[in-house]
């Protein structure tokens, strides 16, 4: 058994998590033999450090641009580093984007689009399909995020409402070969999935857009529906412009995060391996957790006492409150204490390997038995404010937020409840 104090060994477990998903140890183990032409590089997402991992170990001509979070840039020599918003996209997304279609549409058939692609670049890379404006897209994006719906149905939606999403970035390039990387933050680690698929096909229709918005009843200006309506069928797999395009290759995921942590565990402290895959409701994954972790304490069941739950994957959380503060893994802390009541053996941590859950400043928080005590000590109510979408100012005023600043990797959600002998 570990004498660490339980938050210190929490944060050493993520700390090892994010370290198996750093883009600039993981780029170099996958890079491409070098064209005879030219290599432009397209890095688009949260973990566009990439870029500056192919930068210091690239052997020839080199160029490109790098599109990623405010605040989360890594300078490059000879690759363009550019900023913009997320999770709503802004106007220099929409540059960005227009830029990396000019940089591929100038590429020849000897030289290598080299595709850099990980979480965030849904957002961070927008171009808005013919007769849209960037309003457009950003209504429609705040409605989805708003509505609890999963990441892989906002995505499908925001592809078929894009120039440059799926495998258009990639029509662009040809002749020139395409070569995709990707940190994936999608659960199931889908590649066409991670950024919207820019350079791979989409197995989704205009039509599965329309039932994602219908499913969660997100009312889409009327240009938006009529251009899904009219849209013709997206690029599949076989169409000749993917001919040049070879297969994509997943360098980092949050079963590789998880398997780090697992290893991380001090001798003694048994790690539970749930799915790196969750979704669902966060507080339904917290009470699900919760009540695992009383088994644990209670029977030894999976796993005797000291032990330790871990999970990943992306949950959900329907926005009550428009002017609530506190992303899915505060959300998801906040439920699992409720659910726990105060119980004396077990702490939990949870946090968005980005750095940043939801759009506050903080990666998650912690949670501890004495956590609904002191917040109640503070005039504090918690099964309110888990309603009112306001555990970040629960967790703030506890001094219980976890903040890392910008990580410049995303394998999405990191979840560790551990459970200590009675």
């Amino acid at each position: 058994m570990s004498s660490q104090a339980p938050r210190d060994l929490l944060d050493s477990l993520f700390r090892a998590a994010l370290a198996a998903a750093d883009p600039l140890v993981r780029t170099p183990l996958f890079l491409p033999s070098p064209p005879r032409g030219r290599t432009v590089v397209a890095a688009f997402g949260k973990a566009a450090a990439m870029a500056r991992a192919v930068e210091d170990h690239w052997h020839g001509p080199l160029s490109g641009l790098a599109v990623t979070r405010y605040g989360h840039g890594l300078a490059c020599r000879r690759i363009e580093v550019i900023e913009a918003s997320h999770p709503t996209p802004d106007a220099a997304a929409v540059t960005a984007a227009e830029r990396m279609l000019v940089l591929a549409a100038n590429l020849g058939e000897d030289d290598l689009l080299l595709a850099l692609a990980s979480g965030g670049g849904s957002a961070l890379m927008t171009l808005p399909a013919p007769g849209l404006t960037l309003d457009d897209k950003r209504s429609v994006t705040q409605a989805l995020l708003a509505s609890g719906a999963p990441i892989a149905e906002i995505n499908t939606v925001r592809r078929h409402l894009s120039a440059i999403k799926g495998g258009r970035l990639a029509l662009a390039a040809a002749p020139a070969a395409v070569e995709t990387l990707v940190i994936s933050d999608v659960p199931g680690d889908n590649p066409a999935q991670v950024a919207s698929g820019p350079t791979l096909p989409d197995r989704t229709t205009p039509q599965d857009a329309l039932d994602v918005l219908a499913r969660w009843k997100v009312a889409a200006p009327a240009r938006v529906r009529e251009h899904l309506q009219a849209a013709g069928p997206p690029l599949l797999p076989d169409d000749p412009a993917f001919m040049h395009v070879r297969p994509p290759r997943v360098i980092a995921t949050a079963h590789d995060a998880l398997r780090a942590a697992a290893a991380a565990c001090p001798a003694g402290i048994v790690p539970v391996m749930l799915s790196a895959a969750l979704e669902g409701a966060a507080a339904e994954v917290a009470r699900s957790q919760a009540q695992m972790a009383r088994t644990i304490a209670a029977a030894g069941l999976p796993a005797r006492p000291p032990a330790v739950i871990l999970s990943g994957g992306e949950t959900t959380v329907a926005v009550r409150n428009p002017q609530g503060r506190g992303g899915r893994n505060t959300h998801y802390l906040l439920a699992l204490a409720i659910a726990l009541d105060g119980h004396p053996a077990i702490h939990a941590m949870a946090c968005d390997t980005d750095g940043v859950d939801g759009t506050q400043d903080n990666a998650g928080a912690v949670v501890g038995p004495d956590t609904l005590a002191r917040a109640r000590a503070l005039g504090l109510d918690p099964t309110a404010m888990l309603q009112a979408n306001q555990a970040y100012d629960l967790f703030e005023r506890l001094g219980d937020l976890v903040r890392t600043g910008p990580t410049r990797t995303n394998v999405n959600d990191f979840r560790a409840v551990l459970i200590l002998p009675a």
